[in-house]
């Protein structure tokens, strides 16, 4: 499955200040991002995933337009899907980016 490009570039502006801690891989027929070997957020489609602290899911997916993720029939647990419709805002865009952000830094980094 292919992803908003347009979409995927404004995340990657967003993302740009973390640098080195910064990796792109292709993942669920998408693209993810991922700090220090954790992944923070992707696109999927039209879509963005967000990776967010399990204290916060059930929040997160009170959000409008967030849902859960489960992409093989079974839910990936603590990663929102956040619907297109919904990125037109760059200020939301932004808030979802940095909830993955927060969540991939709190982790220790991975070992490569």
């Amino acid at each position: 499955m292919a992803y908003d490009e347009a979409t995927a570039e404004r995340v990657r502006d967003i993302l740009a200040i973390h640098g080195d801690e910064l990796a792109e891989r292709k993942m669920f027929g998408g693209v993810a991002w991922m700090l220090r070997g954790n992944m923070a957020c992707g696109m999927l489609g039209d879509d963005l995933l967000v990776r967010v602290h399990p204290e916060d899911y059930e929040r997160a997916l009170a959000e409008p337009g967030a849902r859960v993720f489960d992409f093989t029939g079974r839910v990936a647990r603590n990663v929102v899907v956040v619907s297109g419709e919904r990125l037109a805002d760059d200020e939301e865009l932004a808030g979802w980016v940095e909830t993955g952000v927060a969540y991939a830094l709190s982790l220790p980094p991975k070992r490569k």
